[in-house]
């Protein structure tokens, strides 16, 4: 990434996020750089993804719906109850809007970094990963789960959406739909992978 852009990006998430949630977000880059290197996956765009996919974070949750219902994205009704999950979605369109960025697969990554998607790519898996394990970052279990991301990406996953989702079954909130499936898919990838060693 030109050294410019990326300084943009810092000077842009410095002023519209908190000094904790900016050195998160820093961190999450230094994540998403190991991870990009270790499972070699472009590390500019990692590294723009996870600069940025905080962009939305701070935004009042009447703003995140406001704007998730004017760039057409769906707000099924785990959104509806729990709108700062949107951050993710809303951040992608703006990124677009604020920096030109077109490049689907950052936007993506930047988009399901909240609840995870069926079929994600690697940039997709290491943004998700890089955001629950950077470095800042400490909850029981989290050892585990960084461990497991520089296995392989898709155990990482599975160890982070595990933890992801039991705690918001523990908290007594609605796990996304998206979520689950993302879950299930990565159950379908390691059974095929079973099924293909046999």
């Amino acid at each position: 990434m030109q050294t410019d852009m990326r300084t943009a990006y810092i000077q842009s998430i410095r002023s519209r996020l908190s000094e904790h949630r900016f050195v998160h977000s820093m961190g999450v880059e230094k994540a998403a750089l190991q991870l990009a290197e270790h499972y070699g996956v472009d590390k500019d765009k990692a590294s723009c993804a996870a600069l940025l996919h905080d962009y939305a974070k701070q935004l009042p949750k009447q703003q995140l719906m406001a704007l998730a219902i004017q760039y057409g994205i769906e707000v099924d009704p785990v959104y509806r109850e729990c709108p700062g999950l949107l951050h993710g979605p809303v951040a992608a369109e703006l990124v677009k809007e604020d920096f030109g960025i077109r490049d689907p697969e950052i936007l993506r990554a930047i988009a399901c970094h909240t609840v995870g998607a069926p079929c994600m790519s690697p940039l997709e898996k290491i943004i998700y990963l890089a955001d629950m394990i950077e470095e800042n970052r400490d909850f029981s279990g989290i050892n585990i789960i960084r461990k497991a991301a520089f296995t392989s990406l898709d155990e990482g996953m599975l160890k982070a959406l595990e933890q992801t989702v039991g705690y918001t079954m523990q908290q007594r909130l609605k796990v996304h739909p998206d979520s689950i499936l993302a879950y299930n898919s990565l159950l379908n990838a390691e059974k095929e992978n079973e099924n293909e060693n046999i």
